[in-house]
């Protein structure tokens, strides 16, 4: 299992492909955290990096383990107290853009027993995705949850989500009809955890969640004026899930833009 915590810069880019091409890049940083044992940060720097367990899953459990078990029992996994890494943004100066968080679910031998793609759109609303992959990380599963507005709920991803080590490589297809409309990747490289990294990284991405956020909806004002149509959300997509309480933006994901 990969060792936590760590700091991954990172370049998050999407392509859509269909009905028009449009590509974007942004660069941010993530972090891979073991949920059980988040970073413990000096004072004055815990501003930079906030991991609550609001943000995850219901909101409604005392961390994001419990609330991770929770979810694994629903659909009949126990790991049995194995260990777990997450690769996730962290709340800077109180808010979070989590369009995408992953887990690495390991069995108390250290072998991987799942994945969880835990996904958030701008509509508050959030939805997780069990995933069984082979061996080098790759799975399928049917899209389930509305996510951009220019895309219906159908269709499957694809994704490649392998456990990070020195280096960060996922990838996510969305497949319709025999294509695939739309790809997304976060790409980059390890840093160790230090106080100097961490300001390095917050100096050169300030308020780096909410600007993610703000790029992303530009970019959809952008398709939106180039004509392309929204998908109405039907009534079960609407529902909201628990809201956690204090400043945060609204959530999207990584089809936002496309």
């Amino acid at each position: 299992m990969t060792a936590a915590p760590a700091l991954y810069q990172v370049a998050i880019s999407h392509l859509r492909t269909t009905p028009r091409r449009y590509a974007l890049r942004h660069r941010t940083y993530m972090w891979l955290i073991d949920p059980d044992r988040p970073p413990e940060l000096p004072r004055p720097t815990r501003v930079l990096a906030r991991f609550d367990p609001r943000d995850h899953f219901d909101g409604d459990h005392p961390s994001v383990r419990a609330g991770l078990d929770a979810f694994l029992a629903g659909h009949g996994v126990d790991l049995a107290g194995g260990d777990v890494v997450m690769l996730t943004h962290a709340r800077v100066f109180g808010y979070v853009f989590n369009p995408l968080t992953v887990y690495w679910c390991h069995g108390p031998d250290g072998a991987l027993r799942c994945i969880v793609a835990e996904v958030h759109n701008t509509y508050g609303g959030r939805h997780c995705y069990l995933l069984h992959p082979d061996g080098s990380g790759r799975a399928v599963t049917g899209k389930e949850f509305y996510v951009s507005p220019f895309f219906p709920v159908d269709g499957r991803y694809r994704m490649r989500l392998p456990e990070p080590g020195d280096r960060v490589d996922l990838t996510v297809h969305l497949e319709r009809d025999g294509g695939r409309p739309f790809t997304a990747t976060v790409r980059g490289a390890r840093r160790d955890v230090r106080v100097r990294t961490l300001l390095r990284l917050a100096l050169r991405r300030p308020w780096a969640t909410l600007a993610v956020s703000a790029a992303i909806r530009l970019h959809g004002i952008r398709l939106y004026l180039r004509g392309l149509p929204v998908q109405p959300r039907e009534p079960r997509e609407s529902r909201k899930p628990h809201q956690p309480r204090g400043p945060r933006p609204d959530h999207s994901t990584p089809e936002n833009v496309s």
